[in-house]
């Protein structure tokens, strides 16, 4: 049942971080090279929309089974690296709710209005905070694997 359960996990991860990395690094600055804002930015909302999808689902295995996980070892056993990693967890599930709640609702709706300069803007602002998740997610990889 452990190996399912930190399977499990490293899936929800990996997907995140993974879809992180992608929209950052490779989507987003290809995008910018290839279209202006009126083709570039509904392209994005829909993207976005099915990826935000993953993360919840992300998000919950990485719950359920971090909780699982973590309830298998009495608290001051567990190695430092792992509350750590709970915590940058938990602080990027804060990070992502503040994304979903509030730019990404102001570009879903900058878009809807064709407001290009606002739009623009919501989307350099979830970018950013996309960026700060990954510096997050990165740091609690570190934690679980180097602070035992």
């Amino acid at each position: 049942m452990r190996n399912l359960m930190l399977f499990l996990h490293l899936a929800g991860a990996i997907f995140w971080m993974g879809g992180m990395a992608f929209m950052v690094m490779a989507l987003r600055p290809a995008l910018h090279a290839q279209l202006q804002p009126p083709a570039r930015l509904p392209l994005v909302v829909a993207v976005l929309r099915r990826f935000f999808v993953v993360v919840m689902v992300s998000i919950a295995l990485l719950l359920a089974t971090g909780v699982w996980l973590l309830l298998q070892v009495p608290g001051r056993d567990a190695p430092p690296g792992w509350h750590a990693m709970a915590g940058l967890g938990i602080a990027m599930m804060l990070v992502f709710g503040h994304i979903f709640f509030a730019p990404w609702r102001r570009l879903q709706r900058a878009v809807a209005a064709g407001d290009w300069p606002e739009g623009g803007r919501r989307m350099n602002q979830i970018a950013l905070l996309v960026k700060v998740n990954l510096a997050l997610g990165w740091l609690a990889i570190a934690a679980v694997l180097l602070w035992r």
